[in-house]
């Protein structure tokens, strides 16, 4: 009933296209069944776009408005209320040994993504700010976290919140790291992203400048 009446009110969700973390969101959205009733909004936070700050003091991406009006921000806490709202199997498992499971798998794909947020961001510096130390350190903890995720080998099938996130990064890597070669190395991370890349929700979510 509860979550009926939120999806009547039109839930917002803004994003930016490029990236990985709205990318998340969007993708639960649509295996959720949930994506003709939830508006995407593009939303610049370098340019404190008002209605982005009113939905997340941070000015970050992604941040729901829920139909009650109430802000959701953190692509996990997103992707879990979206879960508990959509129809199909559970993303997030309720509890158990398989919901840490699970989370463990989203927070370490999480973890590569946020090394590679920030060699991006270092990389934008002027040249002569740029920290080589940094550099290389990030360069180095995203590698690890990748071999961690090849490790684990994450399957397409069946589909959880963990296997999406995983997906979402390696693809978000070639689009910004061109020049780091993931795959080199890692076959069970390149046979994820070839099965997960060829289903709708993620076609339809593909990372744009």
């Amino acid at each position: 009933m509860w979550g009926s009446q939120i999806l009547r009110l039109g839930p917002k969700l803004y994003i930016t296209t490029p990236s990985p973390f709205a990318r998340k969101c969007r993708i639960v959205a649509r295996e959720k069944g949930l994506s003709d009733r939830i508006e995407e909004i593009t939303a610049d936070p370098y340019g404190d776009a008002p209605a982005l700050l009113a939905a997340n003091p941070l000015v970050q991406v992604p941040a729901l408005i829920a139909g009650d009006g109430e802000a959701i921000t953190d692509s996990p806490v997103i992707c879990e209320y979206l879960d508990t709202l959509g129809e199909g199997p559970r993303l997030v498992p309720a509890d158990g040994a398989e919901r840490w499971r699970v989370k463990r798998l989203e927070t370490l794909a999480n973890g590569v993504l946020e090394m590679g947020v920030k060699l991006v961001l270092e990389k934008r510096r002027p040249e002569h700010e740029r920290s080589p130390s940094w550099i290389a350190r990030w360069s180095r903890n995203m590698a690890l976290g990748l071999d961690a995720l090849e490790a684990a080998a994450p399957r397409a099938e069946p589909l959880d919140v963990g296997v999406i996130t995983a997906g979402v990064a390696v693809t978000w890597i070639g689009f910004r790291h061109p020049d780091i070669d993931w795959r080199a190395g890692r076959p069970n991370l390149v046979a994820l992203q070839t099965a997960l890349e060829a289903r709708d929700s993620f076609r339809q979510t593909r990372p744009e400048v």
